[in-house]
């Protein structure tokens, strides 16, 4: 925490609708600070496609400096599908950091919020309240920029560490302790697939052990394609799950489809000193400019920071703000908010000023 008593945010609002919704969390930031005795320092800096058109970095030096310097980093949607690496790969400054500062355990909530529609039958009554945590820096990401291609084949390299596994398992326990703390059901569960690959059986067996340090969680395996169906029959059965990267990348959108979109979803990339947070959503260029983008997730992007401020700092009033942020995100939800991708007419202004409102 800074010398001043505020807490120092690095601001990437990105690319595409990024800053159209950055702005809102950091509305929503001051208003709930100010109401809870909390005080912000904001320091914006350039990430993204546009920043590589300008100057053929996604970052510059001093943007990681600033990050390496701050309590925490917001994060806006970067990429745009027009601005590519000569390897033609996109602009993702988020995968980036993930690497540069060791954010191995990436969070990605899935709650149904009252008044949000889901697919799911029975999900209104029954809701939906989960987390999937992702390994971001391994996997099949550590081949990223690494693959071989060949007139022949393409061949790219998964990989699984002791190191990561061990550090993974020990924060997703921790996690569903804490949810079982706050009245969740407090179950982790696996998901592999250890029945075919070598480099998941040894994934499974690190789990195994890790387990046996935290008897007061219930613990469950499954196999990523069974986990993928139970997920769209029946997803209040789960509470928090924990995979490796690239499995993580496709559940994690599925769970977010699951509560309304990714425009709902918010999510925190987490190592064991620095966290980026940022929502799920892409940049959607289609939109830009236009005053449509919904700016739930990044405003729950930053409620979630806020409680990875609280438990890293012992502020326990940076934990109470950001239930105050969710809790107002429900009222106005329940209140009949309804954003444009659900059909409604509701903008980024209109759900902006509901939310601060209901602070």
């Amino acid at each position: 925490m800074s010398a001043n008593n505020a807490f120092h945010i690095a601001v990437l609002a990105g690319d595409g609708i990024g800053p159209e919704v950055m702005a809102p969390a950091l509305e929503v930031l001051r208003k709930v600070g100010a109401k809870s005795g909390l005080g912000f320092r904001f320091t914006e800096a350039p990430a993204g496609a546009n920043n590589y058109l300008a100057t053929g970095k996604s970052m510059p030096d001093t943007t990681i400096k600033l990050c390496e310097e701050a309590d925490a980093i917001l994060l806006g949607a970067c990429g745009l599908p027009s601005v590519r690496y000569p390897d033609n790969t996109e602009i993702a400054p988020q995968i980036e950091l993930r690497f540069i500062f060791d954010l191995y355990a990436g969070v990605r909530p899935a709650r149904l919020i009252p008044g949000v529609p889901s697919p799911i039958v029975g999900a209104d009554k029954r809701g939906i309240d989960l987390v999937v945590i992702r390994e971001s820096t391994e996997g099949l990401f550590a081949s990223m920029g690494k693959g071989v291609v060949t007139h022949e084949d393409a061949r790219e390299t998964m990989v699984i560490t002791r190191k990561t596994s061990e550090r993974l398992f020990e924060f997703s326990f921790r996690l569903a302790e804490r949810r079982k703390a706050r009245g969740k059901p407090g179950m982790l569960t696996c998901v592999d697939k250890a029945n075919v690959f070598k480099a998941f059986a040894f994934f499974r067996g690190i789990f195994d052990e890790i387990e046996k340090k935290h008897p007061g969680v219930k613990s469950d395996r499954l196999y990523v394609d069974a986990c993928s169906a139970m997920l769209v029959k029946r997803p209040w059965d789960f509470d928090v799950m924990v995979m490796e990267n690239m499995f993580g990348d496709i559940v994690s959108d599925i769970t977010a489809s699951l509560i309304g979109g990714l425009g709902m979803a918010p999510s925190a990339d987490i190592g064991d000193k620095y966290a980026v947070f940022q929502p799920c959503h892409g940049t959607a260029p289609d939109i830009m400019g236009q005053g449509k983008a919904n700016p739930t997730g990044m405003i729950l992007s930053a409620a979630m920071m806020l409680d990875w401020l609280a438990e890293k700092h012992g502020v326990e009033s940076a934990a109470e703000a950001g239930q105050t942020i969710e809790r107002a995100v429900d009222q106005v939800y329940a209140g009949g908010i309804k954003p444009m991708e659900f059909g409604g007419s509701n903008g980024t202004a209109d759900i902006t000023k509901a939310v601060l409102g209901a602070l």
